[in-house]
Formats: C-alpha cells, sequence, structure tokens
C-alpha cells in the first residue's frame, strides 16, 4: 500500500464502548486487507486498551474520554489509546503478567501482556495524575490494498 491515512476517535469512558472501538478500528484497518488472525489480534489489543483506560484510567467513571488514534503508513498500522485519567504511579510494576491494581476483579492482569504479545511494537507513557498512552504497531502481511 502506498500513502498514509489516519483517523481519531473520542468517545465516552463507558464499558459498551470497548465493543464499538473495537468495531471502529477493524474497520479502519481493513482497508490493507488484513488476514482473519491480524484482524484478531488488532481488535484484542484495542479492546485490551479501551477496558485498561476505563477500568483502571477513570476509575469506571463515564465522564472520561477515550481517544485512539490510528495512523496506516504503507502496511503499518500505529494505534494509540489515550485517557486523561489517574496514571500508573510504577510503570514496571504494572507490566508484570499477573499485576493488577484491581485484584477483586476477575481476569485482571494480563492486559499489558495480551497487548505486547499480539503486537509487533508495545510502549506505554504514563504520567501519575495526568493519564496513560498506550502507543501499539502491527505490520499487515497482506499487500492488497483498496487505496494507494
Amino acid at each position: 500500500m502506498n500513502g498514509r491515512n489516519e483517523m481519531t476517535l473520542s468517545f465516552s469512558a463507558r464499558s459498551e464502548n470497548e465493543a464499538f472501538a473495537r468495531v471502529a478500528v477493524a474497520a479502519f484497518v481493513s482497508q490493507l486487507d488484513p488476514t482473519m488472525e491480524e484482524l484478531n489480534d488488532l481488535k484484542t489489543a484495542i479492546s485490551e486498551a479501551v477496558t485498561n483506560a476505563i477500568i483502571h484510567g477513570y476509575d469506571s467513571d463515564p465522564n472520561g474520554v477515550v481517544t485512539i488514534e490510528g495512523f496506516i503508513d504503507g502496511d503499518i498500522v500505529k494505534l494509540t489509546v489515550q485517557d486523561k485519567g489517574r496514571g500508573i504511579e510504577d510503570l514496571d510494576l504494572a507490566r508484570q503478567p499477573l499485576y493488577t491494581s484491581k485484584p477483586e476483579m476477575e481476569r485482571s492482569g494480563m492486559g499489558f501482556t495480551i497487548m505486547e504479545n499480539f503486537m509487533d511494537g508495545f510502549d506505554v507513557y504514563s504520567e501519575p495524575g495526568n493519564g496513560t498512552s498506550i502507543a501499539m504497531t502491527k505490520r499487515i502481511e497482506s499487500k492488497k490494498a483498496l487505496f494507494n
């Protein structure tokens, strides 16, 4: 694929918007004609990032706003999920498998590990009191683009 494309999506930090984010990102990336495995990896990673923003960043406060920025450059997809929530005190600790700041919740503690394993690139930037930004990249193997 030649060229670049980008999108920005902002929505309320409500758990029901996680599915909306997943579908929107899948639709955006579909122009690269990804395999089902690539598409599922992207959808899973975005789902984990959005869920983290809602649950951990905003403590499930629907007044928060989650923003996704997506960029396509050739066969590379870059996705950034941002919140302006509470931020992460200790990033090294938070990135440890099975660590969670909410041990009372089922299936907690694997979000960062899942994102890191499903994507080619994964970075977390956070400042306590000022939110978190998760940047992820993935190379799409398919060369059948819908636009040049």
